[in-house]
């Protein structure tokens, strides 16, 4: 059957198009998606199935602008997304007890608030093909000189940037071993801009909120910059780097994590091991100049990625549940978006009061990830059905693979 989708939403001022149903929303991220098509700068707003409540703007929004952009339409991760690679290992290749692997890649990547010792040494490294490795492992040096003409206040977290290059963070980022239909192995990860990306983020959100022009909006968390100005620049500039430093991050991640699954099959010709022929890196919340509708607007996407025709993407789950690996169908309708994964349905705090550890290992069974209290909150239950999510996008996706977690590194 075909899907329903998009609808138009009630009450809003710019063309705000649906991929969810109204009774589906929080009423407080529709109200937030009202005031953001409110905005006299915003062309159209694009929202996905994830959607859910965020800080200024919803998770799950594509936002166009016609010159001006607002920082937390991007949110404070800026950059933050996904890198996967499918392998020539299958199922009976692995081990029938995957902790000593999962302990083995916890032990490469510094998980929650904690980072390397010291920078990673991209030149021991051995980026992985076909997940943009090689590209992105590429230019260290012209990278971190243009750490200099960040915003000033940042400039004393270069070394503690450095170091984090290469982590995981905490929250809903994680390390996954998963197996497609066919029962191959692929190794995925999502993970952002760490302390630095944050940290920029705040820094011009502030700027934002004091200009003349933001003091009217009704929500000024929406506060935008403008262009033209000295400050849309400052942030531009930030932001690309940010965004930059995310993908960079990634893929040194995922050498990281390649080398540790080599290390496990040391016993093994390792070229015959891990071979990658399918890998995507991409960003869920970043910024792009795009032509819509014959215009160059701005456009935002918070929990959302490009899904433009035969770009590949990946759409995760929560532990547990797994994800899919999809290929974009080119809709202009969606601003060439889908989204980014299941999003929550409840708040971290809810899922805390009303989820046991009990339900934490039930709805894990089968994978091996921590199943402690440091994780309650992002036990599947907290989240949307990810194949509900799926279908309300056939016309933005198709899915090129079903993943399905069998071990999970949490922060």
């Amino acid at each position: 059957m075909s899907t329903p989708f998009p609808v138009a939403l009630s009450g809003a001022r710019a063309e705000t198009l649906m991929w969810a149903h109204e009774h589906d929303v929080d009423h407080a991220a529709l109200s937030q998606l009202r005031n953001i098509s409110a905005l006299p700068w915003v062309e159209g707003v694009r929202v996905m199935p994830d959607v859910h409540l965020g800080k200024g703007a919803t998770v799950g929004s594509v936002i166009a602008m016609r010159d001006a952009v607002s920082p937390n339409a991007v949110g404070v991760d800026i950059g933050c997304g996904m890198i996967g690679v499918r392998t020539s290992l299958t199922a009976s290749d692995l081990p029938d007890d995957l902790a000593r692997l999962r302990s083995r890649i916890e032990a490469a990547i510094p998980v929650g608030f904690h980072a390397h010792d010291a920078p990673v040494d991209l030149r021991r490294l051995r980026p992985v093909a076909g997940s943009g490795g090689r590209e992105r492992l590429r230019g260290e040096q012209k990278f971190w000189d243009r750490f200099d003409a960040l915003h000033p206040k940042v400039r004393q977290l270069e070394t503690r940037a450095r170091k984090q290059l290469g982590t995981l963070g905490g929250g809903n980022h994680f390390v996954e071993l998963c197996l497609d239909q066919d029962d191959r192995v692929w190794l995925q990860l999502h993970s952002g801009s760490r302390n630095i990306g944050k940290s920029l983020a705040e820094q011009h959100v502030g700027i934002a909120k004091h200009l003349d022009h933001n003091r009217g909006l009704v929500d000024r968390e929406l506060a935008v910059f403008l262009a033209g100005t000295p400050e849309m620049d400052a942030y531009l500039n930030d932001l690309w780097w940010a965004q930059d430093y995310a993908a960079r991050s990634r893929a040194v991640m995922m050498a990281l994590a390649v080398q540790a699954v080599r290390e496990e099959f040391s016993d093994r010709d390792a070229d015959d091991v891990l071979r990658f022929d399918e890998g995507v890196n991409v960003h869920h919340n970043y910024v792009a100049r795009e032509r819509i509708d014959g215009a160059e607007l701005i456009v935002t996407r918070k929990g959302a990625i490009r899904a433009g025709r035969g770009d590949l993407g990946l759409i995760p789950g929560s532990m547990g549940t797994g994800s899919f690996v999809v290929r974009g169908l080119g809709n202009p309708r969606s601003y060439w978006s889908a989204s980014h994964g299941a999003g929550r349905k409840m708040s971290r705090s809810r899922a805390k009061r009303e989820f046991t550890l009990d339900d934490l290992a039930a709805q894990t069974a089968g994978v091996e990830c921590r199943k402690d209290q440091g994780v309650l909150d992002e036990i599947p239950g907290a989240y949307k059905d990810l194949d509900a999510v799926i279908e309300a996008q056939s016309d933005l996706v198709e899915v090129v693979a079903r993943l399905r977690t069998v071990l999970c590194v949490k922060g």
